[in-house]
């Protein structure tokens, strides 16, 4: 099946580009447009889940039993009445309001879920009857006929991402960064029992413990129980249809979360997870005063009567929420970690009762509609006794990857590096080799997609090499070419040069690699030392796998060169009947292909190598170690004596400036002397053309 990346990006751009032909706004479209998404995965589903049922049902005296509602409810599907259906939406005549049809399919689903009722997008007339046609086909797309529910959950999470993006929905407020929620998840680890989101948005939190137990072989549904609280009743709308679109349950109320406790769970919640509003400063200090939820008093309030700064409201109302073992995660403003007054005695109280567990600081630019840099809170009320006095101060700062010129996130690479970090502060070491384990073995997988990419492209190099061999010997017989024939036959000859090379080095990767993946098979990876000694023997063909990238680079400049310089200068189609250029360009086009697969192939193996190379130069030994502007473990005492500040920053120091460590300065001076090298050609061809008319025109 088609890459889900390419889908996602595919049925957007669909999307995306009807809305901009239409008078709509990224708001008025958003809902409609997910909406139309529910409707095709819980079409999907129904289709996969109605097959199931149909083998199961029992016969009495040959009568099958008719399939029910409840059929569909006990395999977390949607039972569709028939003008629910997408198919019947899809196959409406032409001249039916597809508008209409789409209100009576949404009313005929919450007509049977009490749950959806009053939750699913109805503002389809807006919509001309046209646009809604097109958009139909856009999500009936082929691709779509056979995938699973994860998939369609993807899909929506795209769609509500690119929504945020676009500044849909009260300026992208509902959307936290699946990468800083993924962070959550993996350092709390929700794994049982209740929940809580106070400020859920569009249930982003909860679909990341879904998959996070999906991982582990846990079903969501028969492990956890999701609460969550909204105040806005669109983003409520929005987080139901999200958790029935991932087949999940929740129990979602309306309602100000510094006000009001809706599910009344103090000291109840086994997880609470949450990336409140920040710096709000309009809180009633009369209103919430007395509210049990404040075990550590009301954060500063101003002289209008309104808590300066609603930051702190949110720590204590997560701290309360926990069980005698609960832990809590959350994003926060970088301000709350050092404020003082009133604040600072707060984080005083907090930290004092030996639950505040990691601070994980993120650079700006993470979030859609902020540039600010925030910070990762987490508390655990069952931290081992030794280790109450101490906090992680990890100073995520510098790991990112860039998203688009404005926007960052973690790679899943760099996701679970840091998440290998607490591990090691946990003392969960068998995790910790695990991963590094995990990597060795996607080396090993990686390594043996190379013959198969390096055939591709020797198939479409061969293809071209050919043709210049013909055309060598048309031209040698050709007088009125020999003008141009001794470049030709140079940078022939250049390129067989380069050919040998790359073959040289090819052979020899091959041939390490293979020696390295046996050694892997047969001495084992499971412990440090192991690791370490694997990881060392690699490093060499690092090397040997960059000068391969770098051969087949230069080996690609130098044909395309070739041909530019056959069409132009030695005019080939005059002399080779078989010379099509907008033939060979496609032979070009699919050459350059077949490089960059093979290119970013050995890339890709380098790049887990480096992720192997990053943790193990970092902690050798298997153990937490503090490493300068990355980590430190801190006690009590030394925070108290940085004014209770729990801004990684303070602790950590600042990380030596690094280079990127991907960026090969040979082989860009190589190419832009190769470049330089065609540019004077040019120039000078030019300057004799010059010089002709000049003459030409008797100047």
């Amino acid at each position: 099946m088609e890459n889900i990346e390419s889908i996602e990006k595919r049925l957007w751009e669909a999307a995306d580009d009807l809305r901009a032909n239409s008078k709509l706004t990224s708001t008025e479209y958003s809902m409609p447009v997910l909406g139309l998404i529910f409707l095709r995965h819980a079409f999907n589903r129904y289709l996969k889940v109605e097959q199931e049922i149909k083998k199961s049902l029992p016969t009495r005296g040959g009568v099958t039993r008719k399939i029910t509602r409840e059929d569909f409810l006990s395999k977390n599907a949607l039972f569709l009445q028939k003008n629910a259906r997408f198919d019947y939406l899809i196959n409406l005549p032409e001249d039916r309001d597809r508008g209409q049809a789409i209100i009576e399919a949404m009313d005929a689903i919450e007509e049977d879920y009490d749950d959806l009722k009053g939750v699913l997008p109805k503002d389809y007339h807006i919509f001309e009857n046209d646009l809604l046609t097109r958009l139909l086909k856009v999500f009936n797309d082929e691709a779509l006929n056979e995938v699973n529910g994860d998939v369609f959950g993807r899909i929506y999470e795209y769609f509500i991402m690119k929504f945020a993006l676009q500044g849909a929905q009260d300026n992208g407020e509902f959307f936290t960064p699946v990468s800083l929620v993924q962070m959550i998840v993996n350092t709390i680890e929700p794994d049982n029992g209740i929940v809580l989101d106070p400020a859920c948005g569009s249930g982003g939190m909860f679909v990341q413990t879904s998959h996070f137990l999906d991982e582990h072989g846990q079903n969501a549904n028969s492990t956890v129980t999701f609460y969550g609280q909204e105040k806005t009743s669109t983003t409520i709308r929005l987080a139901k249809m999200n958790l029935a679109v991932h087949g999940l349950e929740g129990r979602i109320a309306e309602a100000n979360t510094f006000y009001q406790d809706q599910h009344n769970l103090i000291g109840k919640c086994n997880y609470v997870m949450a990336n409140p509003p920040f710096n709000v400063d309009k809180v009633d200090a009369e209103k919430v005063k007395g509210d049990p939820r404040l075990p550590f008093g009301l954060p500063g309030v101003n002289k209008n009567g309104e808590v300066s700064n609603g930051n702190y409201l949110w720590m204590s109302y997560f701290y309360s929420y926990l069980n005698d073992y609960g832990r809590a995660g959350f994003v926060m403003s970088s301000q709350a970690s050092s404020a003082g007054g009133v604040d600072r005695e707060v984080r005083r109280k907090l930290i004092e009762t030996g639950h505040i567990d990691v601070m994980i600081s993120i650079r700006g630019n993470f979030f859609y509609t902020r540039t600010v840099p925030c910070e990762l809170w987490f508390y655990d009320k069952g931290k081992p006794e030794e280790m109450k006095d101490k906090v992680l101060m990890l100073d995520a700062k510098n790991i990112y990857r860039k998203v688009t010129r404005k926007i960052y996130d973690f790679s899943p690479e760099q996701l679970k590096n840091i998440t290998a970090i607490i591990w090691l502060y946990r003392g969960q070491y068998d995790k910790y080799l695990e991963l590094i384990k995990n990597y060795f073995n996607q080396m090993e997988v990686e390594s043996e997609i190379i013959p198969t990419r390096l055939t591709e492209y020797k198939d479409s190099f061969t293809k071209l090499k050919k043709r210049l061999g013909t055309l060598l010997k048309l031209v040698q017989g050709d007088d009125k070419s020999n003008n141009n024939l001794k470049d030709f036959e140079n940078m022939l000859a250049e390129i067989e040069g380069s050919n040998k090379i790359f073959w040289e080095i090819v052979s020899e990767a091959l041939q390490e690699l293979k020696e390295w993946t046996q050694e892997i098979r047969e001495t084992g990876i499971d412990t440090n030392i192991e690791q370490i000694q694997v990881a060392k023997k690699y490093e060499p063909i690092s090397t040997i796998i960059k000068n391969l990238v770098k051969q087949t680079n230069v080996l690609h400049k130098l044909v395309t060169r070739i041909f530019d310089l056959a069409d132009k200068d030695l005019d080939a189609k005059s002399i080779d009947s078989s010379w099509k250029i907008r033939e060979i360009n496609k032979e070009i086009k699919v050459l350059d292909g077949s490089r960059i697969s093979f290119t970013e192939q050995l890339k890709h193996l380098n790049y887990i190598y480096h992720q192997i190379n990053w943790l193990q130069t970092r902690f050798p030994d298997c153990k937490l170690t503090d490493v300068e502007g990355l980590v430190k473990l801190v006690n009590k005492s030394e925070i108290e004596e940085n004014d209770w500040s729990l801004s990684p920053g303070r602790y950590v120091g600042v990380a030596a400036e690094q280079g990127d460590e991907n960026f090969d300065f040979e082989a860009e001076l190589n190419s832009i002397h190769m470049d330089l090298d065609i540019l004077n050609k040019e120039a000078n061809k030019f300057a004799e053309m010059i010089k002709k008319n000049f003459e030409e025109l008797g100047i």
